[in-house]
């Protein structure tokens, strides 16, 4: 792909976000869980000079995209090209730094999935069994598992799913569950005998097990939820009878079009499929591996936390099956030695009023909404300081605006103004200091101990902290500029002159506002340019993505009926991160630098909002 940028691999980093279905426009309570983390994550670990490889896609496979094609009486396809254009188009205006966001229904993504499951079937750990399907009674077409509902059996909660119980965290078959019902349209499955291949999942247990133990530093509720998986773990199906999706690569099955994998064996596999298409479009077919093949390169996922199954169990399943690491041993095949997750890092979930969101219960305030009326940044900085990271948290515009307005309004676009304001009314320049007082120093100590502070939440993605560790930095600056009244300084006879104690206190502020805006830059990479730019320096300084049409022209030979046509064209959301000026470290303010008149960093929102929130997603009393 031309122009796309190829990292230095000397400290690689891979950082993956969970894949969106292509079945609707993203809500906020999508983004909270898997896009903005994850693109902190990957822009603090590019400042820190890692090199970071960050990929993703729209998931296009499933019965949630056939229910919602036939719904708006258009072809599943159409349905798919045009969902995903629209998330990319949200993705991207949310600043998300990919370096390839994709789609599942390319040619090269088809090839890699059936690449997976061919090795996992050579090596034992695909078996063929005649199971109980669930389908609607209504329509003939198969009920996946998560669209099922009913008691589970072992808990009595009422509102288990077919896959799982998200109460006592056992997994389940839809046959299992007492009075299941289709979410759907609620009637009651009929269940009958289907040929499938199952994962067998008790095969590689031990190997699961041993691996999930060496998992010491995840989040305490992602890891007791991984590790209770063990305790019932049973062949899985990995098919399903469906007649959208991946063919499944045996002979008898791949032309068979009422047969395909299971979305989410394919969904996973994605990390790799864009990792190797990332690869091909910089014209270097096996750079993927300077990071799937290196065991010094960690890799981390970020979701949602109904996502915590098929990461810590079914996809590094997947891996250890293909990789023959099982109980049934096995050989390496096409992909070689690939690195398991380092980390699962899971989001709880954005609420709303106390209820997930939900776009089919009207439960919703759309990504492209918000953007539209708020910007990416206001949206960025609640997810970071009030979003779901370690506790379902609730989004009501009474905190919204009381966040915006107290916070970024009054704490951080109040000292950037005031600050730079001040600089150019006497100076028109980064003035020149004089001899620093025990303030003045005690400011620029804390916000170089700060670097270290922030950076060491980030890289344990712990992002609510780190950001409070930013703001209250910020509080510390605005207080100070409050004691040293430089607006009374500037009275004084030679005020204006180098050295003056007018000039050494702005030229304080203006470097803890450098230092203050380096470490918001991942979460707020928008303003972070405008602050860079205000302080009269020239340059990209945080690189925001793009979006390019590609050509499907995948040299991957997927087999089987509907593979996707060569030739296709679609959106990507790519960008040049590496010749960004961002790192982590302090940017010394130099005298001299010519200053701007500032513009207003953060325009305060109407309070009115709190109580009646926007036309397209008011409060309702």
């Amino acid at each position: 792909m031309t122009g796309m940028t190829v990292p230095d691999t000397s400290t690689p980093v891979l950082v993956f976000a969970a894949w969106p279905y292509a079945n609707g426009p993203r809500h906020i309570g999508h983004v909270a869980g898997f896009a903005v983390p994850a693109d902190v994550f990957a822009r603090y670990q590019r400042m820190s000079g890692a090199k970071v490889l960050m990929v993703s896609g729209t998931d296009e496979h499933g019965t949630p995209l056939l229910v919602q094609a036939d719904k708006e009486g258009v072809s599943v396809k159409e349905m798919a090209d045009r969902y995903n254009r629209q998330i990319v188009e949200d993705l991207t205006g949310l600043g998300l730094s990919y370096d390839l966001f994709t789609r599942t229904t390319t040619r090269n993504h088809y090839a890699v999935v059936q690449e997976l499951f061919k090795g996992l079937y050579d090596n034992g750990y695909m078996i063929r069994q005649t199971t109980l399907g669930a389908i609607s009674p209504s329509t003939g077409r198969t009920l996946p598992d998560r669209y099922i509902e009913g008691t589970c059996p072992i808990c009595g909660a009422t509102d288990a799913r077919g896959d799982q119980c998200d109460t006592c965290g056992n997994q389940l078959d839809p046959a299992d569950l007492i009075d299941p019902r289709s979410k759907i349209n609620g009637e009651t499955p009929k269940f009958i005998e289907t040929e499938h291949f199952l994962l067998d999942l008790p095969s590689i247990a031990s190997s699961l097990g041993e691996w999930l133990k060496t998992r010491t530093d995840w989040r305490p509720n992602v890891l007791k939820f991984a590790l209770n998986l063990l305790d019932d773990l049973r062949p899985r199906a990995m098919t399903r009878d469906i007649d959208w999706g991946i063919p499944v690569p045996v002979e008898g099955w791949q032309d068979n079009n009422a047969k395909k994998l299971y979305v989410w064996f394919d969904a996973v596999i994605g990390y790799l499929s864009a990792s190797i298409e990332w690869a091909h479009r910089i014209g270097d077919e096996d750079a993927w591996k300077n990071w799937w093949h290196n065991p010094q390169a960690p890799a981390y996922y970020f979701m949602g936390k109904d996502n915590i199954t098929f990461h810590a169990q079914i996809w590094p399943a997947e891996l250890l099956g293909y990789m023959g690491k099982g109980d049934k041993g096995g050989t390496l095949h096409k992909y070689g030695e690939l690195n398991l997750p380092t980390e699962v890092v899971s989001s709880e979930f954005l609420m709303m009023s106390g209820s997930k969101f939900s776009s089919s219960k009207g439960v919703v305030i759309y990504v492209k909404d918000f953007l539209a009326e708020f910007g990416p940044d206001a949206l960025r900085y609640f997810i970071a300081v009030a979003g779901p990271e370690n506790t379902d948290t609730d989004f009501t515009w009474e905190e919204f605006v009381r966040r915006v307005n107290n916070e970024l309004a009054n704490g951080w676009g109040n000292l950037v103004n005031r600050t730079v304001s001040m600089a150019y009314k006497n100076f028109q320049a980064v003035p020149t200091p004089g001899e620093l007082s025990e303030d003045d120093v005690r400011l620029l100590d804390q916000a170089a101990a700060a670097f270290d502070e922030v950076g060491a939440s980030l890289a344990k993605a712990k992002f609510k902290n780190g950001i409070t560790a930013v703001m209250q930095l910020v509080g510390e600056a605005n207080a100070y500029i409050a004691a040293q009244e430089p607006w009374k300084l500037a009275k004084l006879d030679g005020a204006t002159e180098p050295g003056s104690r007018l000039a050494t206190v702005l030229w304080t502020a203006l470097q803890v506002v450098s230092d203050c805006n380096v470490m918001l830059t991942p979460y707020l990479p928008h303003l972070a340019q405008r602050v860079h730019e205000t302080l009269g320096r020239d340059g990209v300084w945080a690189a925001l993505p793009e979006i390019r049409d590609v050509v499907d022209d995948s040299p991957e030979q997927p087999v089987g009926v509907g593979v996707p046509e060569q030739g296709q064209s679609y959106p990507v959301i790519t960008g040049d991160y590496a010749s960004q000026a961002a790192t982590w470290a302090r940017v010394d303010v130099v005298p001299g630098t010519t200053l701007s008149k500032p513009k207003p960093l953060v325009a305060k929102l109407d309070p009115e909002l709190a109580e009646t929130g926007p036309e397209w997603a008011p409060v309702h009393k």
